[in-house]
């Protein structure tokens, strides 16, 4: 269908045919992907003081509280020069005494991520000099500039925050580990958050005792702090609307500025061409995502790739209007079940509100 083609019965003023996640093929430069480390413009405007605590869970306050010291005491003065000695063959500084990190666990939809946003705009130092990024961003940065061009760029910093910290396999574990420990020693403090305590990550995916000094090591950074409450997403909210039909959606798209309009098998397909660091450029400009025909997702490593792209689209609050399975039936049992449920869970949670944010763009 050509852009000046309208969709049977849209408004005369919608004229141009929806965009297609399938046909872009973004290349990120690595520049990008460091300059993009922070806070998703989901989190821009979030600070401590607009994070309201449920009266009921007490640990919601201590947070905040407990953050708030954290960011005041990292407006002192940055080991770079330590740093510096080590790198042109002076004398290597000494790590620094007891852990360098908070790590946020609770569970899904409490505010971790606002906490932990609210931390990178609460300390004390430049934009520059704070790194804000996914577990999966971070391992991505690592591939795209090499181990130690990594550690250089990144020790300058005085605050690194990673989302949804969560270990999958071997070859992540060790890598994380000796990149913690190497920016811990030039001084940068860290900040995390996960559904899962430090001591526990990697259980269920792989053989974790064979990793265990690695995780110990990781667990040895962080001063663990616990986040308890209910998914925020569902308190007081209606369910997650019903898929709507094929119709429906394609009307939708076709009557919304900026929208993508995509068969989900399809969909699915084209992100096995597009590396995961990419779907964040994948989204650029999308004002909703529109997807027909969504099915149940065949397998693990498809799957992977979907939760990666739901956590784009959720940084971004972009509605997501679609047709078939509702989005609680997207993983099997055998998922839900497994290593990485918890992905999965998480996945299913954003879907959904960005599933309630997508109802207005439906005129029946």
């Amino acid at each position: 269908m050509s852009s000046s083609t309208a969709f049977p019965g849209q408004s005369p003023l919608a004229e141009t045919a929806p965009l297609s996640l399938c046909a872009r093929e973004p290349h990120v430069p690595a520049d990008r992907l460091v300059a993009e480390m922070v806070p998703p413009p989901r989190f821009d405007s979030v600070r401590f003081d607009t994070y309201v605590p449920d009266p009921n869970q007490p640990s919601q306050s201590e947070a905040v509280t407990v953050l708030s010291g954290f960011a005041a005491g990292l407006g002192g003065s940055h080991a770079t020069g330590a740093g510096r000695r080590k790198w042109f063959g002076g004398r290597k500084p000494a790590a620094p005494a007891g852990p360098r990190g908070v790590y946020l666990d609770g569970g899904y939809g409490v505010g971790k991520t606002h906490l932990l946003a609210s931390l990178w705009h609460a300390t004390p130092a430049e934009p520059a000099l704070k790194a804000f990024g996914t577990f999966v961003e971070l391992t991505n940065l690592v591939g795209a500039l090499g181990f130690q061009q990594t550690v250089r760029t990144l020790s300058g910093h005085r605050l690194l925050c990673i989302d949804e910290f969560e270990l999958d396999d071997p070859g992540d574990t060790v890598l994380v580990s000796s990149l913690l420990s190497r920016l811990v020693e030039n001084g940068v403090a860290l900040a995390a958050t996960s559904n899962t305590l430090p001591g526990k990550l990697g259980e269920g995916r792989f053989a974790a005792a064979d990793f265990l000094r690695e995780i110990q090591g990781l667990s040895s950074h962080f001063r663990p702090l616990r986040i308890d409450g209910e998914d925020y997403r569902h308190r007081g909210l209606p369910e997650a609307p019903a898929p709507y039909t094929d119709e429906q959606v394609t009307r939708a798209a076709y009557a919304t500025p900026g929208a993508s309009l995509d068969d989900f098998p399809g969909l699915l397909a084209h992100l096995a061409k597009v590396h995961p660091s990419r779907y964040g450029a994948l989204t650029d400009d999308i004002g909703a995502v529109c997807l027909t025909g969504v099915t149940a997702v065949p397998d693990q490593s498809t799957a992977l790739r979907l939760v990666v792209l739901a956590d784009r689209l959720y940084d971004r609050e972009v509605p997501v209007l679609a047709s078939g399975l509702p989005f609680d039936r997207l993983f099997s049992d055998e998922m839900l079940n497994g290593g990485y449920r918890k992905k999965y869970f998480r996945a299913i949670s954003r879907l959904t509100a960005l599933a309630r944010d997508a109802k207005g763009l439906v005129t029946q």
